[in-house]
């Protein structure tokens, strides 16, 4: 059993499955909890799975410690087995902080998993400055600022090096008009820096731009500055409907989304490739000021599960399980404090539990 993430055409234009593995009616997930408070929101699932009786059952990688890097060997080959993930956050730390480079990063370059999606909509009982949110930011995950290419050429001159292939570009430029044509989107708005990087970003607004014309007639194309991106998102988000970008661009905008909304423990968040698609939270927060205090909000790890379930085809559970977060949110009795609220991420979980048991 396996369910098309990318809507069903020519391989020449690199439409994606994934097939998950299935074995007496149940999937096995490999399952990444992440640093900071992501065991914690993981948790949650696991709770809310089981309550519900959904057939998943998890192959947890935990990295973590001293070992971190080898643990990604670990992670990455678990994944190529179960070809599906659930993922919390890895902590990335600055210069100084960490001897490694980004975790994240490395998983989606090695299992190449090109695409993340982070739907930021407004939810019925948290209140924000500007209502009626809805967009999406659809990001290159393996190339562009975050090809992880840096050298230091002489003691104190360091060169940083930013890839932009039209392949890659092509691609994704792709998957966003496809994903716009599945959800009833009218407008993709290409994101870039083109009147300063002429070269690479002008590569992927003008690759954008092509394929738009050539390809997607039913649908606007447009194009718009990275810095003026970030104003008009948060003066008019109302006047964007996808929006296509380079690695970095997405992770601007993914945070000025999250903070349109609510937060970052409300977006949740997908990665997919040809081959395998790993879930987890859509804003880029680990949330190492709160672990361990059981004050987080899992709401992006609960919804993100629920994409994996309907990827999975158990779109029953998942309809189910967001339809219970989504009610308990609006009534606004059992929320967490990051949207108002003063429960715990238990009581949050357990109202959640509660409202499927009142639906059956």
């Amino acid at each position: 059993m396996y369910k098309y993430i990318i809507s069903k055409r020519s391989l020449a234009t690199l439409r994606e499955t994934v097939a998950p593995k299935e074995y007496g009616g149940r999937f096995i997930v490999t399952l990444i909890p992440g640093d900071g408070v992501g065991k914690e929101v993981t948790d949650s699932v696991l709770s809310i799975f089981a309550a519900e009786n959904v057939p998943v059952d998890f192959e947890t990688v935990d990295i973590s410690g001293n070992d971190a890097a080898d643990k990604v060997n670990a992670a990455v080959e678990s994944l190529q087995r179960n070809k599906i993930g659930l993922k919390g956050l890895l902590h990335t730390g600055a210069a100084g902080e960490t001897d490694h480079g980004s975790f994240n990063v490395a998983l989606r370059k090695r299992l190449d998993v090109y695409a993340n999606v982070a739907h930021f909509k407004s939810l019925p009982g948290v209140q924000t400055r500007i209502p009626n949110v809805d967009l999406v930011v659809i990001r290159e995950n393996t190339e562009g600022e975050f090809s992880g290419l840096e050298h230091e050429s002489v003691q104190g001159v360091v060169e940083s090096l930013k890839i932009v292939t039209r392949a890659k570009t092509e691609r994704i430029a792709r998957f966003a008009f496809d994903y716009a044509k599945r959800h009833g989107r009218k407008h993709v708005t290409a994101i870039h820096k083109a009147n300063i990087m002429k070269l690479g970003d002008g590569l992927f607004r003008n690759t954008v731009a092509e394929i738009g014309a050539a390809e997607y007639k039913d649908i606007e194309t447009s194009a718009m500055i990275v810095d003026n991106a970030s104003m008009q998102a948060v003066a008019k988000p109302h006047q964007f409907d996808v929006m296509v970008t380079p690695s970095m661009y997405g992770t601007i905008l993914g945070n000025i989304g999250a903070g349109l909304i609510g937060g970052p423990g409300l977006v949740a968040g997908a990665n997919y490739g040809r081959e395998y698609a790993v879930f987890e939270p859509g804003s880029r927060h680990v949330g190492l000021d709160i672990q361990g205090q059981n004050v987080a909000n899992p709401t992006a790890m609960i919804l993100s599960a629920t994409l994996m379930l309907d990827h999975l085809g158990l779109t029953r559970h998942a309809e189910r399980i967001s339809n219970a977060v989504h009610e308990v949110i609006a009534e606004g009795q059992t929320t967490t404090r990051d949207i108002g609220g003063s429960a715990s991420t238990t009581e949050f979980t357990k109202a959640v539990i509660g409202k499927l048991a009142s639906a059956q």
